[in-house]
């Protein structure tokens, strides 16, 4: 059962050995601290998560879930590491955030048991790190509820996020441990956007986000080179 799954081991294991500084907003996982704010407001400006039944698909330790959840809605995060899950739900405690609680399972095994469950999935820095992504795309359209929307992140495959995301992050400026992202599983809007129709989402908004080294700045663009968001819609029919 356990081949059968769309999970890389290697890449479990990889962030389940950081899953204690998940929350340390300077640890290997300041970027996701740091680019928070951004990927929430913009999934805000096209959905009121208020009350909102929502999935939040390779959670992590749960910096997007929580955030989500303390917006109003009523989250569930799912991930394939039993140890970033801990963390999350210990968060959740420790920070007293109601609406929101975890499970370990795949989004296709969810998919299975809940279709057409939830108003709104998000599936951010996940993609990247799984064998197959158009299959988490599948399961992502499968779950949410028709007229439901679906917010995906990656990064983009050519020579300059090859530069950015692993030469620099990585091994110049030291902000992600080395080895973090394989570079022949970055994925170019193209692709997303074919994953996206094969499962019948139409795609509405793409995002790009850029950073300065120099002023450890992020900010949103039009600019998707590097690091970009898409934002999906499950149609009604």
């Amino acid at each position: 059962m356990t081949q059968q799954l769309n999970v890389d081991p290697a890449e479990v294991a990889k962030f389940s050995e950081l899953a204690h500084r998940w929350w340390d907003t300077e640890s290997e996982f300041k970027p996701l601290h740091q680019i928070n704010p951004l990927r929430l407001g913009w999934i805000q400006d096209q959905v009121t998560l208020s009350g909102k039944r929502v999935l939040d698909v390779g959670c992590g330790g749960g910096i997007l879930s929580d955030a989500m959840a303390r917006a109003g809605a009523q989250v569930l995060g799912i991930d394939m590491s039993a140890k970033a899950l801990g963390v999350a739900k210990l968060h959740a405690l420790e920070a007293n955030t109601s609406g929101v609680e975890y499970r370990e399972v795949s989004a296709e095994q969810l998919a299975a048991e809940c279709p057409a469950t939830f108003d709104v999935v998000t599936c951010m820095e996940m993609l990247e790190h799984v064998p197959d992504p158009a299959s988490v795309v599948r399961a992502c359209a499968s779950l949410v509820k028709p007229g439901g929307h679906v917010f995906f992140s990656t990064l983009n495959r050519n020579p300059k996020s090859f530069l950015f995301a692993i030469v620099g992050a990585e091994y110049v400026l030291g902000m992600l441990p080395k080895g973090t992202h394989e570079y022949g599983k970055f994925i170019t809007p193209d692709e997303l956007a074919r994953f996206t129709r094969d499962a019948h989402l139409d795609v509405q908004r793409m995002k790009g986000l850029e950073y300065n080294p120099l002023t450890g700045r992020y900010w949103l663009s039009a600019d998707t080179s590097v690091n970009y968001m898409v934002a999906t819609l499950r149609p009604e029919v």
